[in-house]
């Protein structure tokens, strides 16, 4: 995703966060530049970030949101919150950032931007997000390529997190009383949700021996 960042000069944290998210960052000085630095694949987001003259940032963000449908997020810190209510942009984030925090939030605020779903159609666990609306899944900010059962049991974990499943249980659960495949259906997939989510985040599906799966 393409992500146009105000001021040049963000701060290191806001930065990593970003980039720890898939975040394609483009520095723009001002809302002109937003326009004009705009990639032929276009902007996914634009993230403001306040600083010692927040009234600059925000109004950038208002001109950003008058002239284009480009979702806007704005970092503030808790001094800011006063010349928050007046603001015009899609959510915002307080420091100090937890990456995890900044991931889903622009995950959400990237999927709710095309109006497919609402809140209550979004299943989020750490920077993961569901959208049950369009069937979609991302970390942080980018997708991941499921399959519909492969999706139906990530989100079955995701809303049961923290309580053990035995396979049979997960089969008659996610899969359907009236399926016949073995418990081996289970662990296939399991092992390509692990795969799919990568070696950092493999481990919230744990093993849980001689019993089934934990999520969480």
């Amino acid at each position: 995703m393409n992500i146009a960042i105000h001021p040049e000069s963000p701060s290191p944290a806001l930065t990593e966060a970003l980039r720890a998210a898939g975040g394609a960052l483009v520095s723009v000085p001002d809302a002109a530049a937003v326009a004009d630095l705009e990639p032929e694949e276009g902007w996914g987001l634009v993230v403001v970030e306040l600083g010692e003259d927040p009234t600059a940032g925000l109004t950038l963000a208002r001109r950003v949101r008058d002239g284009s449908s480009v979702p806007v997020l704005v970092v503030a810190a808790r001094r800011h919150l006063p010349a928050l209510a007046a603001g015009d942009f899609d959510d915002f984030v307080l420091a100090p950032l937890d990456p995890d925090e900044v991931a889903v939030r622009v995950a959400r605020i990237a999927v709710g931007a095309g109006g497919t779903a609402s809140a209550d159609e979004m299943v989020t666990f750490k920077d993961l997000t569901l959208n049950l609306a369009t069937y979609q899944a991302t970390v942080g900010i980018t997708p991941i390529d499921l399959t519909f059962m492969e999706y139906e049991l990530l989100r079955f974990f995701a809303t049961n997190a923290g309580r053990v499943w035995s396979r049979e249980q997960l089969l008659n659960r996610v899969w359907g009383y009236d399926y016949f495949g073995g418990a081996r259906t289970v662990d296939v997939h399991v092992r390509r949700l692990r795969s799919k989510l990568g070696e950092e985040r493999a481990s919230w599906i744990a093993t849980v021996r001689s019993v089934g799966y934990r999520f969480g």
